[in-house]
């Protein structure tokens, strides 16, 4: 079992950064793929960033990319997402995921077993 618990989040102007953490616990994730998504009220969780688990590959999704960047610390047990030139669109509940070995299929929530319980980061215009 691999526990999650995400940190960071906050109010911040549009155009201003913030850095999540996720930190985990009950096993070490070097051998963890590891993958933030955000839920927007009224709207479906979405796959926003994530790193496998030999850090050498990361992926994004589109609206993030060059803005948002995922690093990972095996020796902390902890994943970040340093997220940079924050918009309104970018309002959300933050979620942190790892699934041991995923390779592929990294952008979708159904092949993450393990969840944190997320962190709300508002985007003020």
């Amino acid at each position: 079992q691999v526990q999650l618990v995400e940190s960071g989040g906050g109010l911040v102007q549009a155009g201003g950064s913030l850095r999540l953490s996720c930190a985990a616990s009950g096993r070490t994730i070097s051998s963890y793929t590891m993958g933030w998504f955000r839920q927007a009220p009224g709207k479906e969780r979405e796959f926003v960033a994530a790193i496998v688990w030999s850090g050498t590959n990361t992926d994004y999704v589109d609206s993030v990319k060059g803005r948002f960047t995922i690093s990972r610390d095996n020796a902390k047990n902890t994943i970040y997402l340093q997220m940079n030139s924050l918009r309104p669109e970018d309002t959300a509940v933050y979620y942190c995921a790892a699934q041991q070995w995923l390779v592929s299929g990294l952008d979708s929530l159904y092949n993450y077993a393990y969840w944190g319980q997320g962190t709300q980061v508002t985007v003020s215009s």
